[in-house]
């Protein structure tokens, strides 16, 4: 059908412009382009006009831009590349940042959610609690050992406040700092700021924890050197405590009230210079790489739940999750129907087991932005659509055509994801084309 409409060369231009993206949005609209006089601010002659029904797919076609794998592994993968590069800026400088932070206190450290109730584990002695040795993927790991004496309300209830209980225990660790340093915490922030990046890991038992990247900077953050007295191991000790200290009050629910903190597995462990393997020090390339390698995954990655919200808890019955998984989601939802917690928005965030914080997130000066890199690749992109069609039309290449030219569009969403012809085309293209260079550009 494509073929014999002879639009089958222009739809694989167009499509290969999504770099593989399985699933992008379709949008109907305009753009025009006019002559602009910028000394006078004169509009001129129309240069270009192009509306959706003349592309090729009959919409214009942009990337969804979403992070899960497994919704789109193409955006999925720019979206890990750009965390990559975000994280490593951060422990070594560039993207904007100095190559002066590589040199300041950094720890990686992983925080974990409290136990509510015995699970399916793999110990150190090599037999679980069950008496039984799991393989390395058995399907029980991280499953209660009596779904019945289970906490799953206080499980759901931990991830939906474990944002809140990240951003108490920040503030637990200036404290903390001033403390060690002998400053009251005015005076810390003359000294120091603390910048760190993190993401969200979901545990096989279904609880979120935290991989964070915590460096201590000057007063100004990167631009300026800590102080003599900031060490890595100061730094240690004072995750350590803040950690400890940090608690959040939640809801009482049936007279019960709720308390959350983290687990007493804490692991700290310095950024140095030799590659990533075990208890060894680590480097900050195997950090970026840890930390990035978990921003595109979700609770479906680890618990076997889902990647989308429910409208109905009877959709359930349809779907193939864990059963376990199928436990905090129906509970999750039960939650989300009490009125007093109805600000926690745990029917919205059942597939999510609850937890609505962010994956990734980060201080605004431990490094760029995930903004500053896309709209850095758009640049690129737009910059080579300029060429290109200057090429084509016999215009000169060099030079910044589009400050003289007055861009006004249009575009509306109407609808996202490929045609069957579509899809079967994307399919002979070379998946996620392009990625790998303009990720790290800007």
């Amino acid at each position: 059908m494509l073929a014999s409409l002879g639009t089958m060369p222009a739809l694989a231009r167009q499509l290969s412009g999504l770099g593989g993206c399985t699933n992008p949005i379709r949008l109907d609209g305009h753009r025009s382009e006019y002559a602009l006089d910028t000394a006078t601010g004169e509009i001129g002659p129309l240069l270009h006009h192009i509306t959706s029904d003349q592309l090729p797919a009959g919409h214009l076609l942009v990337r969804c831009n979403n992070r899960r794998t497994t919704r789109c592994p193409a955006c999925a993968e720019v979206y890990r590349r750009d965390t990559y590069q975000l994280i490593t800026a951060g422990l070594r400088g560039g993207k904007g940042t100095p190559e002066q932070v590589a040199t300041h206190p950094r720890v990686f450290a992983t925080f974990t959610a409290p136990s509510f109730g015995p699970v399916h584990n793999r110990p150190d002695s090599g037999r679980c609690r069950c008496g039984t040795q799991h393989p390395l993927e058995a399907p029980e790991l991280g499953t209660p050992l009596d779904p019945d004496s289970y906490d799953y309300e206080a499980a759901v209830l931990w991830n939906a406040h474990a944002g809140a209980l990240w951003r108490r225990f920040s503030i637990y660790l200036r404290r903390e700092i001033a403390k060690r340093a002998g400053l009251t915490q005015r005076a810390f922030r003359q000294y120091a700021r603390v910048s760190f990046a993190k993401v969200a890991e979901y545990q096989r038992r279904g609880l979120v924890h935290f991989h964070a990247v915590i460096r201590l900077d000057g007063p100004d953050g990167g631009t300026t050197p800590p102080p003599a007295w900031a060490t890595a191991e100061l730094l240690t000790d004072a995750i350590q405590a803040a950690a400890a200290t940090a608690r959040i009050t939640g809801p009482a629910v049936d007279g019960r009230q709720h308390v959350f903190t983290f687990g007493r597995q804490l692991d700290v462990r310095t950024i140095r210079t030799v590659d990533f393997d075990g208890q060894a020090e680590l480097t900050d390339r195997a950090v970026a790489a840890y930390i990035a390698k978990y921003a595109t995954k979700g609770a479906e990655s680890a618990t076997g739940t889902l990647d989308r919200p429910i409208k109905f808890l009877a959709e359930l019955a349809r779907l193939a999750i864990s059963d376990h998984a199928r436990r905090m989601i129906r509970t999750a939802w039960a939650l989300g129907g009490r009125r007093e917690l109805e600000d926690l928005r745990l029917r919205a965030w059942a597939h999510m087991l609850g937890f609505r914080g962010h994956f990734s997130t980060k201080t605004r000066r431990y490094s760029a932005t995930l903004g500053a890199l896309r709209t850095a690749r758009a640049e690129w992109r737009r910059l080579q659509a300029i060429t290109a069609r200057n090429e084509a039309e016999n215009r000169p290449t060099d030079g910044e055509p589009d400050e003289t030219t007055l861009v006004l569009a249009h575009w509306a969403f109407a609808g996202t994801g490929l045609t069957r012809g579509e899809e079967w085309l994307a399919a002979t293209l070379t998946p996620a084309l392009g990625t790998e260079g303009e990720s790290t550009r800007g």
